[in-house]
């Protein structure tokens, strides 16, 4: 058992079993660590462990513990120049090594380098909790940038089409009066507003999880509007402002029909008369993600797209099941809703959210669906 990802998840166990509490922020720290350090020596491995799992000098010890049932390769003290009082017991040290799963002296450090590469290749419904949380590094490196409009203000531009009549009487003072150089401006922009809307019901619960942590590390790019829907509509954007890991678990508490049913019609046609018609979907870019099963009926999902159709400026609807090949939205709510989209992608992994990012970021809107990914 080799892979970064896995190992981070199950030492983190191991460490819990023994009462530290160990978390996937810890976890993901670790892995950070190692992936920069890329220890060659069990030193090196205890010092990425010790600078990142623990946090009070009483659970040195117990991380000494656990990391010599797991790693082997001497005693940790020694690595500090001190021992602990406590050593680890027959009994322990097998309990410690069966939580992992397998002996640590079996692990080939270094292989740790491609965990990243691994899990960006590994479907969001295939990752465990720890392993999602790994890629939180790496969801940052994304930016989500909308397409620009004009705004009502202007500014100063020698190129501009249009005269600025007042700025130009204003200077005009400077040369008693005559106008000597007239004011030229144009519109200024500004990027177009991003509303998600976020299906949390059962058959989306993994990949929503993972289009969450992607808004929350990602979302400098953009200030989105993040709602999610099962049986109910939830406005989460103020939770989504919070650390990833406080943020999913905020979400879970503001979202109580998390794993519940669909009813993707009815919580459209609140989104629209509670916020979008009001201008919060008025020309902007609107991003639905959703594997399309409605449980109610599908016409009225079919009228609230088209409401929603001409509100926006780009309708992208995320389905992980359209990276199927031989995927056809043939029946039930896709096909009542694939004529009101702009794009249709998968962002199923990691390496495929940039058609995702490509599809919010398209500065021309056509409504004939594309299918990215």
């Amino acid at each position: 058992m080799s892979d970064l990802a896995v190992l981070a998840a199950r030492f983190g166990e191991a460490l819990r079993a023994q009462g530290v509490a160990v978390g996937a922020d810890r976890s993901a720290r670790f892995t950070q660590a190692v992936l920069l350090v890329r220890p060659r020596t069990n030193d090196e491995l205890y010092r990425c462990a010790l600078a990142t799992l623990v946090s009070t000098p009483d659970q040195i010890v117990v991380l000494d513990r656990v990391f010599a049932a797991v790693f082997g390769g001497g005693d940790p003290a020694d690595f500090r120049g001190d021992r602990p009082d406590e050593t680890l017991a027959a009994g322990e040290t097998r309990q410690v090594t069966e939580s992992i799963g397998e002996s640590g002296r079996k692990i080939e450090l270094p292989t740790f380098g491609s965990a990243a590469e691994h899990l960006a290749t590994r479907d969001f419904a295939d990752l465990e909790p720890g392993e999602l949380a790994l890629l939180r590094e790496l969801m940052r490196r994304f930016r989500i940038a909308t397409p620009s409009r004009r705004s009502r203000r202007k500014r100063v531009a020698p190129g501009g089409r249009r005269v600025d009549l007042r700025e130009t009487l204003r200077r005009a003072r400077r040369s008693g009066g005559e106008p000597v150089r007239l004011r030229r401006w144009v519109p200024r922009e500004k990027p177009r507003k991003l509303v998600v809307l976020c299906d949390i019901s059962g058959s989306m619960e993994a990949h929503a999880r993972a289009m969450l942590q992607l808004l929350v590390c990602a979302r400098l790019g953009a200030r989105a509007e993040v709602f999610t829907f099962a049986t109910r509509l939830t406005r989460l954007t103020k939770v989504l402002t919070a650390d990833p890991a406080r943020a999913m678990r905020e979400a879970g508490e503001q979202a109580p029909d998390w794993s519940g049913g669909t009813r993707i019609g009815v919580a459209l046609k609140e989104f629209i008369e509670s916020y979008g018609a009001r201008g919060m979907a008025r020309g902007a870019v609107v991003v639905i993600i959703s594997d399309g099963w409605e449980t109610g009926g599908t016409e009225l999902l079919a009228g609230q797209m088209a409401r929603l159709s001409r509100l926006a400026f780009r309708v992208v609807w995320v389905n992980p099941r359209t990276a199927q090949p031989a995927y056809r939205p043939l029946v039930g709510g896709m096909a009542a809703v694939w004529p009101y989209c702009d794009f249709v992608v998968s962002a199923h992994r990691l390496d495929a959210l940039d058609e995702l990012l490509d599809a919010v970021g398209w500065a021309r809107s056509h409504r004939h669906p594309s299918i990215l990914g």
